[in-house]
């Protein structure tokens, strides 16, 4: 438990330094948590590294997470994603080809579900510090989601009775899940009353909701899959709490959600 605490927070404090330094500097550190989380899981999902699939998706990920525009980087605006997702499509299409099978259908396919999946959802964190009050917004989320976690964990020790999903995650509850939501919930009406210029209270009702709700999906699809693996951590690069897909898995699917669907 020690342990946990003290990778806890000198892995916030790091975080913290990137977020308030800003635009481009916390862009970088998203890609290199990005490259690092999809190569765990080119690892869960027994790929090789070093294999051209593998490192086709690493060329990817760095192309889907940084905001090129934003960056004020022309290199790639006239390109569509659609173009740039299909001609990556393509190309893990064309390995199993030129591989003669050697590298399969099956595997490739994960190697691109993998990549979109990595790459939109550190893409959106990025992202968000280049909207307009970008801080005040990647704060609330990112602090919904570390609640959303804590407050799920702690109410389903001291309440927890009835198993929330346990063919996929048996010690998460359904009082613990609850109690992540409404502890978010608190926490969205308090930036609300302290910013009431920025955030509504019918919004931050809204948007903590979504976010509690979706940071746990996000937590159950990693734990679905790294138990297809038989893998218990996605990595051992924070002490006492695994790997960085392990920390990110909720941030990946919250982020693009509340973009994508204009939650936001």
């Amino acid at each position: 438990m020690i342990q946990r605490i003290v990778t806890g927070a000198l892995a916030l404090a790091l975080f913290m330094v990137f977020l308030f330094l800003g635009h481009v500097w916390f862009a970088m550190f998203m890609l290199l948590l990005s490259l690092i989380g999809y190569f765990e899981y080119v690892r869960i999902t027994q790929n090789k590294v070093g294999q051209f699939s593998s490192v086709l998706g690493f060329v990817f990920v760095i192309y889907l997470v940084l905001p090129w525009t934003e960056m004020g980087i022309s290199l790639f605006e006239s390109l569509t994603l659609e173009s740039v997702i299909w001609g990556m499509l393509l190309l893990f299409l064309l390995t199993s080809v030129f591989s003669k099978n050697k590298q399969d259908i099956k595997k490739i396919s994960l190697l691109f579900l993998g990549a979109i999946y990595i790459g939109f959802g550190f893409h959106y964190m990025a992202l968000t510090l280049f909207l307009e009050d970008g801080l005040f917004w990647a704060l609330f989320i990112f602090i919904s989601i570390w609640l959303t976690d804590s407050g799920a964990y702690f109410s389903g020790l001291i309440f927890g009775k009835h198993p929330l999903w346990p063919s996929i995650s048996p010690k998460k509850t359904i009082e613990g899940s609850i109690g992540g939501i409404i502890i978010t919930l608190l926490s969205a009406i308090i930036f609300s009353f302290l910013s009431p210029h920025l955030l509504e209270l019918k919004q931050a009702i809204i948007l903590a909701i979504s976010i509690s709700i979706f940071s746990q999906l996000g937590d159950l699809i990693q734990s679905a899959y790294k138990r297809v693996y038989d893998v218990k951590d996605s990595g051992t690069i924070l002490p006492g709490h695994g790997g960085i897909l392990d920390r990110c898995d909720s941030w990946i699917i919250v982020f693009p959600l509340l973009h994508l669907f204009h939650i936001l």
